[in-house]
Protein backbone atom coordinates (compact mmCIF):
# COMPACT_ATOMS: atom_id res chain seq x y z
CA UNK A 1 0.00 0.00 0.00
CA UNK A 2 1.44 3.38 -1.00
CA UNK A 3 1.24 5.94 1.85
CA UNK A 4 3.01 8.70 -0.09
CA UNK A 5 0.86 11.83 0.01
CA UNK A 6 0.42 13.75 -3.26
CA UNK A 7 2.17 17.09 -3.52
CA UNK A 8 -0.16 20.06 -2.91
CA UNK A 9 -1.47 21.93 -5.92
CA UNK A 10 0.29 25.21 -6.57
CA UNK A 11 -1.98 28.27 -6.37
CA UNK A 12 -1.97 32.01 -6.82
CA UNK A 13 -1.71 34.21 -3.73
CA UNK A 14 -5.51 34.17 -3.70
CA UNK A 15 -5.57 30.36 -3.47
CA UNK A 16 -6.66 29.72 -7.07
CA UNK A 17 -5.11 26.56 -8.61
CA UNK A 18 -2.38 27.08 -11.25
CA UNK A 19 -2.68 25.13 -14.51
CA UNK A 20 1.01 25.51 -15.45
CA UNK A 21 4.18 26.55 -13.69
CA UNK A 22 6.31 25.93 -16.77
CA UNK A 23 4.90 28.14 -19.53
CA UNK A 24 3.47 31.63 -19.84
CA UNK A 25 0.16 32.18 -21.62
CA UNK A 26 0.83 32.93 -25.32
CA UNK A 27 -0.95 33.20 -28.68
CA UNK A 28 0.11 29.87 -30.17
CA UNK A 29 3.50 28.29 -29.42
CA UNK A 30 5.48 31.15 -31.01
CA UNK A 31 3.15 34.06 -30.33
CA UNK A 32 3.37 36.95 -27.88
CA UNK A 33 2.75 36.71 -24.14
CA UNK A 34 -0.71 37.87 -23.07
CA UNK A 35 -1.37 40.52 -20.45
CA UNK A 36 -4.26 38.40 -19.21
CA UNK A 37 -1.77 35.86 -17.80
CA UNK A 38 -2.51 37.07 -14.28
CA UNK A 39 -0.28 34.42 -12.67
CA UNK A 40 2.77 35.63 -14.64
CA UNK A 41 1.91 39.23 -13.75
CA UNK A 42 1.55 38.28 -10.09
CA UNK A 43 4.92 36.53 -10.12
CA UNK A 44 6.74 39.46 -11.73
CA UNK A 45 5.02 42.18 -9.73
CA UNK A 46 5.53 40.38 -6.42
CA UNK A 47 9.21 39.78 -7.22
CA UNK A 48 9.71 43.50 -7.92
CA UNK A 49 8.33 44.33 -4.47
CA UNK A 50 9.62 41.55 -2.24
CA UNK A 51 12.42 43.60 -0.68
CA UNK A 52 11.44 45.95 2.11
CA UNK A 53 13.55 48.91 3.17
CA UNK A 54 16.48 47.73 5.25
CA UNK A 55 17.25 49.21 8.64
CA UNK A 56 19.53 52.25 8.55
CA UNK A 57 21.97 50.99 11.20
CA UNK A 58 21.83 47.31 12.23
CA UNK A 59 20.71 46.20 8.74
CA UNK A 60 22.58 42.87 8.81
CA UNK A 61 21.41 40.42 11.42
CA UNK A 62 19.31 37.47 12.43
CA UNK A 63 17.89 36.00 15.60
CA UNK A 64 15.77 33.40 17.35
CA UNK A 65 12.93 32.89 19.79
CA UNK A 66 13.19 31.82 23.40
CA UNK A 67 12.13 32.40 26.97
CA UNK A 68 13.18 34.40 30.00
CA UNK A 69 12.82 32.78 33.44
CA UNK A 70 13.07 34.74 36.71
CA UNK A 71 15.11 32.80 39.27
CA UNK A 72 15.77 35.43 41.96
CA UNK A 73 13.35 37.73 43.78
CA UNK A 74 13.77 41.38 42.65
CA UNK A 75 10.26 42.51 43.59
CA UNK A 76 11.82 44.97 46.05
CA UNK A 77 12.99 46.92 43.00
CA UNK A 78 10.30 46.50 40.33
CA UNK A 79 6.65 45.54 40.06
CA UNK A 80 7.02 44.64 36.36
CA UNK A 81 5.20 41.34 35.82
CA UNK A 82 7.96 39.74 33.74
CA UNK A 83 10.50 40.21 36.58
CA UNK A 84 8.46 38.53 39.33
CA UNK A 85 9.95 35.36 40.83
CA UNK A 86 9.00 32.19 38.95
CA UNK A 87 7.65 34.00 35.87
CA UNK A 88 8.53 32.67 32.41
CA UNK A 89 8.08 35.03 29.45
CA UNK A 90 8.39 34.14 25.78
CA UNK A 91 10.60 36.48 23.77
CA UNK A 92 12.48 37.06 20.52
CA UNK A 93 16.08 38.25 20.13
CA UNK A 94 17.83 39.83 17.15
CA UNK A 95 21.63 40.15 16.86
CA UNK A 96 23.25 42.39 14.26
CA UNK A 97 26.19 44.42 13.09
CA UNK A 98 25.81 48.21 13.06
CA UNK A 99 27.44 49.69 9.99
CA UNK A 100 27.02 47.18 7.16
CA UNK A 101 24.16 46.70 4.73
CA UNK A 102 21.97 43.58 4.71
CA UNK A 103 24.38 41.82 2.36
CA UNK A 104 27.55 42.71 4.24
CA UNK A 105 29.53 40.02 6.09
CA UNK A 106 29.03 39.22 9.75
CA UNK A 107 32.82 39.12 9.88
CA UNK A 108 33.58 42.81 10.22
CA UNK A 109 34.97 44.49 13.30
CA UNK A 110 31.88 46.24 14.60
CA UNK A 111 29.53 46.48 17.53
CA UNK A 112 26.90 43.76 17.72
CA UNK A 113 23.32 44.72 18.39
CA UNK A 114 21.52 42.78 21.13
CA UNK A 115 17.79 43.54 20.87
CA UNK A 116 15.07 41.78 22.84
CA UNK A 117 11.27 41.74 22.76
CA UNK A 118 9.43 40.18 25.71
CA UNK A 119 5.77 39.22 25.19
CA UNK A 120 4.58 40.04 28.72
CA UNK A 121 1.11 39.90 30.28
CA UNK A 122 1.22 43.72 30.50
CA UNK A 123 2.21 44.35 26.89
CA UNK A 124 5.46 44.08 24.95
CA UNK A 125 8.67 45.13 26.68
CA UNK A 126 11.55 45.89 24.29
CA UNK A 127 15.21 46.51 24.91
CA UNK A 128 17.71 47.71 22.29
CA UNK A 129 21.26 47.09 23.43
CA UNK A 130 24.71 46.11 22.23
CA UNK A 131 27.48 43.72 23.19
CA UNK A 132 29.30 46.56 24.98
CA UNK A 133 28.13 48.52 28.05
CA UNK A 134 28.81 51.95 26.52
CA UNK A 135 28.27 53.79 23.23
CA UNK A 136 30.14 56.28 21.06
CA UNK A 137 28.07 59.40 21.79
CA UNK A 138 26.04 60.79 24.66
CA UNK A 139 23.90 63.36 22.78
CA UNK A 140 21.50 62.20 20.02
CA UNK A 141 22.42 65.21 17.88
CA UNK A 142 25.65 63.34 17.06
CA UNK A 143 24.08 59.95 16.35
CA UNK A 144 23.09 60.44 12.72
CA UNK A 145 26.51 61.84 11.84
CA UNK A 146 28.26 59.00 13.65
CA UNK A 147 26.34 56.44 11.57
CA UNK A 148 27.08 58.35 8.35
CA UNK A 149 30.79 58.25 9.17
CA UNK A 150 30.55 54.43 9.25
CA UNK A 151 28.66 54.13 5.94
CA UNK A 152 29.86 54.47 2.35
CA UNK A 153 31.31 57.60 0.78
CA UNK A 154 29.14 59.56 -1.63
CA UNK A 155 31.77 59.66 -4.39
CA UNK A 156 33.21 56.13 -4.67
CA UNK A 157 30.60 54.18 -2.63
CA UNK A 158 33.32 52.70 -0.40
CA UNK A 159 33.63 52.58 3.37
CA UNK A 160 36.48 54.73 4.58
CA UNK A 161 38.63 54.43 7.71
CA UNK A 162 39.57 58.08 7.29
CA UNK A 163 35.93 59.12 7.81
CA UNK A 164 35.61 56.97 10.93
CA UNK A 165 38.76 58.20 12.60
CA UNK A 166 38.11 61.78 11.54
CA UNK A 167 34.76 61.71 13.34
CA UNK A 168 36.02 59.83 16.40
CA UNK A 169 39.05 62.03 16.99
CA UNK A 170 37.02 65.23 16.66
CA UNK A 171 34.62 64.01 19.36
CA UNK A 172 36.61 62.76 22.39
CA UNK A 173 33.51 61.29 24.09
CA UNK A 174 33.82 58.41 21.59
CA UNK A 175 37.10 57.22 23.18
CA UNK A 176 35.68 54.69 25.64
CA UNK A 177 33.62 52.90 22.98
CA UNK A 178 36.45 53.03 20.41
CA UNK A 179 38.74 51.16 22.81
CA UNK A 180 36.05 48.51 23.34
CA UNK A 181 35.58 48.25 19.57
CA UNK A 182 39.28 47.97 18.75
CA UNK A 183 39.84 45.42 21.49
CA UNK A 184 38.84 41.75 21.67
CA UNK A 185 35.14 42.48 22.24
CA UNK A 186 34.96 44.15 18.82
CA UNK A 187 35.08 40.73 17.14
CA UNK A 188 33.01 38.15 19.07
CA UNK A 189 33.52 34.54 17.96
CA UNK A 190 29.77 33.99 17.81
CA UNK A 191 26.66 35.75 19.00
CA UNK A 192 26.46 32.98 21.60
CA UNK A 193 29.86 33.97 23.01
CA UNK A 194 29.20 37.64 23.73
CA UNK A 195 27.40 39.55 26.46
CA UNK A 196 24.46 41.86 25.93
CA UNK A 197 23.93 45.16 27.72
CA UNK A 198 21.15 47.70 27.98
CA UNK A 199 23.96 50.28 28.02
CA UNK A 200 21.29 52.88 28.86
CA UNK A 201 20.19 53.54 32.41
CA UNK A 202 16.53 52.76 33.09
CA UNK A 203 14.19 53.30 36.03
CA UNK A 204 12.66 50.45 38.01
CA UNK A 205 9.62 51.14 40.20
CA UNK A 206 8.37 48.76 42.89
CA UNK A 207 4.85 48.19 44.23
CA UNK A 208 5.39 50.92 46.85
CA UNK A 209 6.31 53.40 44.07
CA UNK A 210 9.94 53.52 45.19
CA UNK A 211 12.30 54.30 42.32
CA UNK A 212 15.71 52.90 41.38
CA UNK A 213 18.14 53.49 38.52
CA UNK A 214 19.26 50.27 36.83
CA UNK A 215 21.49 48.84 34.11
CA UNK A 216 20.98 45.41 32.49
CA UNK A 217 23.85 42.93 31.95
CA UNK A 218 23.09 39.71 30.05
CA UNK A 219 26.16 37.56 30.72
CA UNK A 220 26.74 34.74 28.25
CA UNK A 221 26.67 31.28 29.83
CA UNK A 222 28.85 30.00 26.96
CA UNK A 223 31.77 32.22 28.00
CA UNK A 224 33.36 35.17 26.19
CA UNK A 225 35.25 34.15 23.04
CA UNK A 226 36.52 36.26 20.16
CA UNK A 227 38.29 36.16 16.81
CA UNK A 228 41.58 37.86 16.11
CA UNK A 229 41.51 40.30 13.21
CA UNK A 230 43.33 37.83 10.94
CA UNK A 231 40.87 35.02 11.78
CA UNK A 232 37.90 37.28 11.13
CA UNK A 233 39.32 38.57 7.87
CA UNK A 234 39.76 35.01 6.57
CA UNK A 235 36.20 34.09 7.49
CA UNK A 236 34.86 37.24 5.81
CA UNK A 237 36.00 35.73 2.51
CA UNK A 238 35.05 32.10 3.19
CA UNK A 239 32.01 32.08 5.54
CA UNK A 240 30.80 35.71 5.56
CA UNK A 241 27.53 34.75 7.32
CA UNK A 242 29.36 32.83 10.05
CA UNK A 243 27.43 34.31 13.00
CA UNK A 244 24.05 33.77 11.35
CA UNK A 245 24.96 30.19 10.46
CA UNK A 246 26.38 29.42 13.90
CA UNK A 247 23.29 30.51 15.83
CA UNK A 248 20.86 28.70 13.55
CA UNK A 249 22.82 25.46 13.55
CA UNK A 250 23.46 25.51 17.32
CA UNK A 251 19.74 25.78 18.05
CA UNK A 252 18.98 23.17 15.38
CA UNK A 253 21.40 20.79 17.17
CA UNK A 254 19.62 21.38 20.47
CA UNK A 255 22.47 23.46 21.90
CA UNK A 256 20.29 26.28 23.16
CA UNK A 257 22.41 29.33 24.06
CA UNK A 258 21.63 31.15 27.27
CA UNK A 259 22.50 34.33 29.12
CA UNK A 260 22.12 35.12 32.82
CA UNK A 261 20.62 38.54 33.52
CA UNK A 262 22.30 40.61 36.21
CA UNK A 263 21.30 44.13 37.21
CA UNK A 264 23.21 47.04 38.61
CA UNK A 265 20.83 48.88 40.92
CA UNK A 266 21.38 52.44 42.17
CA UNK A 267 19.13 54.03 44.82
CA UNK A 268 17.27 56.94 43.23
CA UNK A 269 18.82 59.75 45.27
CA UNK A 270 22.43 58.58 44.76
CA UNK A 271 22.38 59.61 41.11
CA UNK A 272 22.66 63.27 42.05
CA UNK A 273 26.05 62.93 43.72
CA UNK A 274 27.53 59.84 42.06
CA UNK A 275 31.12 60.34 40.92
CA UNK A 276 30.19 59.72 37.26
CA UNK A 277 27.09 61.02 35.54
CA UNK A 278 24.93 57.86 35.75
CA UNK A 279 22.95 58.81 32.62
CA UNK A 280 25.97 59.38 30.35
CA UNK A 281 25.94 56.56 27.77
CA UNK A 282 29.72 56.73 27.35
CA UNK A 283 30.29 55.75 31.01
CA UNK A 284 29.96 52.54 33.05
CA UNK A 285 29.13 52.17 36.72
CA UNK A 286 32.08 50.30 38.26
CA UNK A 287 30.93 47.00 39.77
CA UNK A 288 32.77 47.91 42.96
CA UNK A 289 30.21 50.69 43.42
CA UNK A 290 27.12 48.77 42.27
CA UNK A 291 27.64 44.98 42.28
CA UNK A 292 25.70 42.75 39.93
CA UNK A 293 22.39 41.37 41.22
CA UNK A 294 21.28 38.13 39.54
CA UNK A 295 17.72 38.07 38.16
CA UNK A 296 17.16 35.15 35.80
CA UNK A 297 18.05 33.31 32.62
CA UNK A 298 17.37 34.00 28.95
CA UNK A 299 17.43 30.95 26.67
CA UNK A 300 17.00 30.80 22.88
CA UNK A 301 15.29 27.55 21.91
CA UNK A 302 13.54 28.04 18.55
CA UNK A 303 14.78 29.13 15.15
CA UNK A 304 12.57 31.26 12.92
CA UNK A 305 10.61 29.36 10.29
CA UNK A 306 10.65 32.41 8.00
CA UNK A 307 13.48 34.86 8.60
CA UNK A 308 11.74 37.67 6.70
CA UNK A 309 8.44 37.67 8.57
CA UNK A 310 9.79 36.75 11.99
CA UNK A 311 13.18 38.50 12.17
CA UNK A 312 13.54 41.06 9.37
CA UNK A 313 10.10 42.48 10.21
CA UNK A 314 10.68 42.35 13.97
CA UNK A 315 10.45 45.91 15.28
CA UNK A 316 12.24 46.62 18.58
CA UNK A 317 11.54 49.97 20.24
CA UNK A 318 12.68 51.19 23.66
CA UNK A 319 9.46 53.18 24.15
CA UNK A 320 7.75 49.82 24.82
CA UNK A 321 8.04 50.17 28.61
CA UNK A 322 5.67 48.14 30.79
CA UNK A 323 4.42 49.15 34.28
CA UNK A 324 7.31 49.02 36.73
CA UNK A 325 9.91 50.13 34.16
CA UNK A 326 10.59 53.64 32.90
CA UNK A 327 13.20 55.76 31.12
CA UNK A 328 15.91 57.91 32.67
CA UNK A 329 17.40 61.34 31.83
CA UNK A 330 19.84 59.57 29.44
CA UNK A 331 19.60 61.84 26.38
CA UNK A 332 20.29 59.06 23.92
CA UNK A 333 17.56 56.89 25.43
CA UNK A 334 15.02 59.72 25.40
CA UNK A 335 15.72 60.35 21.71
CA UNK A 336 15.43 56.65 20.92
CA UNK A 337 11.97 56.58 22.50
CA UNK A 338 10.91 58.52 19.39
CA UNK A 339 13.42 57.43 16.79
CA UNK A 340 12.90 53.65 16.77
CA UNK A 341 9.12 53.62 16.43
CA UNK A 342 9.38 56.35 13.79
CA UNK A 343 11.88 54.22 11.84
CA UNK A 344 9.51 51.23 11.97
CA UNK A 345 6.59 53.28 10.67
CA UNK A 346 8.75 54.44 7.77
CA UNK A 347 10.21 50.98 7.05
CA UNK A 348 7.27 48.65 7.71
CA UNK A 349 4.19 50.88 7.66
CA UNK A 350 2.02 52.52 10.29
CA UNK A 351 0.46 49.22 11.40
CA UNK A 352 3.76 47.35 11.94
CA UNK A 353 2.67 46.30 15.43
CA UNK A 354 0.00 44.05 13.90
CA UNK A 355 2.67 41.97 12.15
CA UNK A 356 2.57 38.70 14.15
CA UNK A 357 6.15 38.90 15.46
CA UNK A 358 5.41 42.36 16.88
CA UNK A 359 1.88 41.71 18.13
CA UNK A 360 1.51 41.56 21.92
CA UNK A 361 -0.12 38.66 23.74
CA UNK A 362 -1.73 41.19 26.10
CA UNK A 363 -5.17 42.55 25.09
CA UNK A 364 -5.03 45.60 22.81
CA UNK A 365 -7.66 48.27 23.49
CA UNK A 366 -6.76 51.29 21.41
CA UNK A 367 -8.44 54.04 19.43
CA UNK A 368 -5.90 53.77 16.60
CA UNK A 369 -7.67 52.84 13.38
CA UNK A 370 -7.33 52.20 9.66
CA UNK A 371 -4.19 52.89 7.63
CA UNK A 372 -2.30 50.63 5.24
CA UNK A 373 -2.10 46.93 6.15
CA UNK A 374 -4.25 47.20 9.30
CA UNK A 375 -5.55 43.74 10.15
CA UNK A 376 -7.79 44.50 13.14
CA UNK A 377 -9.88 47.55 14.02
CA UNK A 378 -11.84 47.99 17.21
CA UNK A 379 -15.55 48.33 16.72
CA UNK A 380 -17.20 51.67 17.47
CA UNK A 381 -16.70 53.89 19.35
CA UNK A 382 -13.40 54.86 17.75
CA UNK A 383 -12.95 58.13 19.62
CA UNK A 384 -12.42 59.43 23.16
CA UNK A 385 -14.10 60.79 25.19
CA UNK A 386 -17.24 58.77 24.51
CA UNK A 387 -20.29 57.59 26.43
CA UNK A 388 -20.50 54.22 24.63
CA UNK A 389 -18.38 52.06 26.92
CA UNK A 390 -15.03 52.41 25.15
CA UNK A 391 -11.73 51.68 26.97
CA UNK A 392 -10.51 54.25 29.49
CA UNK A 393 -7.15 55.20 30.93
CA UNK A 394 -6.33 54.00 34.46
CA UNK A 395 -4.42 56.75 36.22
CA UNK A 396 -4.81 55.08 39.61
CA UNK A 397 -2.81 51.94 38.82
CA UNK A 398 -0.54 53.11 35.98
CA UNK A 399 1.40 56.25 36.80
CA UNK A 400 4.23 57.58 34.61
CA UNK A 401 7.85 57.08 35.58
CA UNK A 402 9.14 60.49 36.59
CA UNK A 403 11.94 62.57 38.04
CA UNK A 404 12.18 66.24 38.92
CA UNK A 405 13.74 68.60 36.37
CA UNK A 406 13.92 72.38 36.03
CA UNK A 407 16.10 75.04 34.45
CA UNK A 408 16.38 77.40 31.53
CA UNK A 409 15.89 75.95 28.05
CA UNK A 410 19.36 75.66 26.51
CA UNK A 411 21.80 73.55 24.52
CA UNK A 412 24.54 72.44 26.89
CA UNK A 413 26.66 69.51 28.03
CA UNK A 414 25.65 67.36 30.97
CA UNK A 415 26.50 68.84 34.39
CA UNK A 416 29.92 67.45 35.31
CA UNK A 417 30.12 64.94 38.15
CA UNK A 418 33.27 64.58 40.24
CA UNK A 419 35.16 62.15 38.00
CA UNK A 420 33.56 62.84 34.61
CA UNK A 421 35.89 63.19 31.64
CA UNK A 422 36.20 61.62 28.20
CA UNK A 423 39.46 59.72 28.75
CA UNK A 424 39.45 58.29 32.27
CA UNK A 425 37.29 55.17 31.88
CA UNK A 426 38.83 54.40 28.48
CA UNK A 427 42.27 54.53 30.08
CA UNK A 428 41.15 52.27 32.93
CA UNK A 429 39.91 49.76 30.36
CA UNK A 430 43.35 49.71 28.69
CA UNK A 431 45.51 49.66 31.83
CA UNK A 432 43.46 47.74 34.39
CA UNK A 433 41.02 45.51 32.51
CA UNK A 434 43.14 44.30 29.57
CA UNK A 435 46.14 42.05 30.09
CA UNK A 436 49.37 42.36 28.10
CA UNK A 437 48.17 40.07 25.30
CA UNK A 438 44.89 41.98 24.95
CA UNK A 439 46.78 45.30 24.86
CA UNK A 440 49.05 43.92 22.12
CA UNK A 441 46.02 42.92 20.05
CA UNK A 442 44.45 46.34 20.64
CA UNK A 443 47.58 48.09 19.36
CA UNK A 444 47.75 45.78 16.32
CA UNK A 445 44.07 46.27 15.46
CA UNK A 446 44.34 50.06 15.61
CA UNK A 447 47.55 50.16 13.56
CA UNK A 448 45.91 47.99 10.90
CA UNK A 449 43.03 50.46 10.57
CA UNK A 450 45.18 53.58 10.60
CA UNK A 451 47.45 52.21 7.86
CA UNK A 452 44.43 51.61 5.63
CA UNK A 453 43.58 54.94 4.02
CA UNK A 454 43.73 57.33 7.00
CA UNK A 455 45.14 60.71 5.95
CA UNK A 456 48.01 62.46 7.71
CA UNK A 457 46.00 65.17 9.53
CA UNK A 458 43.64 62.52 10.91
CA UNK A 459 46.61 60.30 11.83
CA UNK A 460 48.16 63.08 13.90
CA UNK A 461 44.88 63.64 15.67
CA UNK A 462 44.51 59.86 16.25
CA UNK A 463 47.91 59.72 17.98
CA UNK A 464 46.88 62.63 20.22
CA UNK A 465 43.49 61.01 20.91
CA UNK A 466 44.97 57.62 21.83
CA UNK A 467 47.69 59.27 23.91
CA UNK A 468 45.00 60.94 26.00
CA UNK A 469 43.47 57.52 26.62
CA UNK A 470 46.84 56.06 27.60
CA UNK A 471 50.28 57.53 26.94
CA UNK A 472 51.88 54.17 26.19
CA UNK A 473 49.04 53.20 23.84
CA UNK A 474 49.43 56.39 21.84
CA UNK A 475 53.21 55.99 21.56
CA UNK A 476 53.02 52.33 20.52
CA UNK A 477 50.41 53.02 17.86
CA UNK A 478 52.33 55.99 16.44
CA UNK A 479 55.54 53.98 16.30
CA UNK A 480 53.80 51.07 14.58
CA UNK A 481 52.09 53.29 12.00
CA UNK A 482 55.31 55.16 11.14
CA UNK A 483 57.13 51.85 10.81
CA UNK A 484 54.40 50.56 8.51
CA UNK A 485 54.60 53.69 6.34
CA UNK A 486 58.36 53.40 5.80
Amino acid sequence: MNDVQPEPTQTTDSGIPIESDAYSLTVGPDGPILLQDSYLIEQMATFNRERITERQPHAKGSGAFGRFEVTNDVSAYTKAALFQLGTTTRMVARFSTVAGERGSPDMWRDLRGFSLKFYTSEGNYDMVGNDTPVFFVKDPLHFQNFIRSQKRRADNNLRDNDMQWDFWTLLPETAHQVIWLMGDRGFPRTWRHMNGYSSHTYMWINAQDQRFWVKYHFKTDQGIEFFTQDEGDRLAGTVPDYHTKDLYEAIQRGEHPSWTLHMQIMPFEEAKTYRFNPFDLTKVWPHSDYPLVEVGKLTLDRNPTDNHTEIEQAAFQPNNLVPGIGPSPDRMLLARLFSYSDAHRARLGVNYEQIPVNAPIAPVNTYSKDGAMRMVNRTDPVYWPNSKGGPQADDEHYKPASWYADGEIMRAAYVQHAEDDDWGQAGTLVRDVMDDAARDRLVSNIIGQLLNGVTEPVLERAFWYLGNVDKDLGERVEKGVRRGQS
